[in-house]
């Protein structure tokens, strides 16, 4: 029960981190966004990890994983965030989403079984995304990128998946905080401060509500996620996949978005693919 709990949770904190970003990042642009939702995470990791203070194998690999998982995490969110700039919600988020069935590609790669199976549902993933993106190429409409923005959330989901992976290989060895608050580090110093200094820092009252809510949800969303897992990762993956198809049908109510059918077909096909990964890689 508490799996099933924690993976829905998961998928609503997801789901309102990829509204609430793909609206300020049209105010204030990406790179401003990715700064403020890594300072209010900040705000919140810092001192629960000040508190339990320095972890004792915090040094050699561990070490090593842990800030290429910050690195991909953060890279991930600029061109996630990118992506929700130029394309629809329910565009982008289903591509974003195969960021585990990339993890699961990469342990493969490090020595971890595949199987038919598994393979079966990554064919049926990057059908597809074929799809989303071939329809995207036909439905183009004036003004809109979309056919860039898949290829930002391709680009996304790799990153997100090498994160997913390193996060995978540090996070039964580290305190839950210390697993959350390498991107948050990260975040602040290499985008945030230097787009202070130089005056680029972005924020506007319309956007400040929305990337505090993005800020605190992505961690919130990693929390749930990680003591789901504890509990039955199946489940919990799950669930907390489904933030794509979640926000494709919120995006659909709230802003109007609209997809052709070969896309609606892709978005489907990409979420079930994915629901299946999860299930048969846990």
């Amino acid at each position: 029960m508490l799996a099933i709990l924690a993976g829905l949770v998961t998928a609503g904190f997801w789901t309102v981190t990829t509204l609430c970003s793909s609206r300020s990042s049209k105010m204030i642009g990406a790179v401003s966004v990715l700064a403020w939702v890594m300072i209010s995470g900040l705000v919140v990791t810092a001192p629960m990890a000040a508190v339990g203070g320095l972890p004792a194998n915090l040094h050699g690999s561990v070490l090593a994983w842990l800030v290429l998982s910050g690195l991909c995490n953060v890279g991930g969110l600029l061109f996630a965030y990118e992506a929700l700039r130029l394309g629809k919600v329910g565009l982008a988020s289903p591509v974003i989403s195969t960021e585990g069935a990339i993890a699961a590609v990469i342990a493969v790669v490090a020595g971890e079984a595949l199987g038919l199976p598994r393979g079966l549902a990554l064919a049926v993933i990057v059908i597809g995304i074929v799809a989303v993106a071939a329809g995207s190429a036909g439905e183009e409409a004036p003004g809109h990128h979309d056919v860039r923005a898949v290829l930002l959330a391709g680009v996304a989901a790799l990153s997100f998946g090498l994160g997913l992976y390193s996060t995978g290989r540090v996070s039964s060895a580290l305190p839950l905080v210390w697993v959350v608050l390498p991107p948050r580090v990260i975040g602040v110093l290499a985008v945030a401060i230097p787009l202070t200094l130089s005056g680029r820092l972005r924020l506007t009252k319309r956007a400040a509500p929305l990337v505090v809510t993005s800020g605190l949800c992505e961690v919130g969303g990693f929390f749930t996620y990680a003591f789901g897992a504890r509990h039955g990762i199946a489940i919990t993956a799950v669930l907390g996949s489904q933030f794509a198809v979640l926000a494709a049908i919120v995006a659909y109510f709230l802003f109007g978005e609209k997809l052709g059918r070969f896309r609606i077909a892709g978005v489907v096909v990409t979420a079930i693919g994915v629901a299946v990964l999860s299930v048969l890689q846990a």
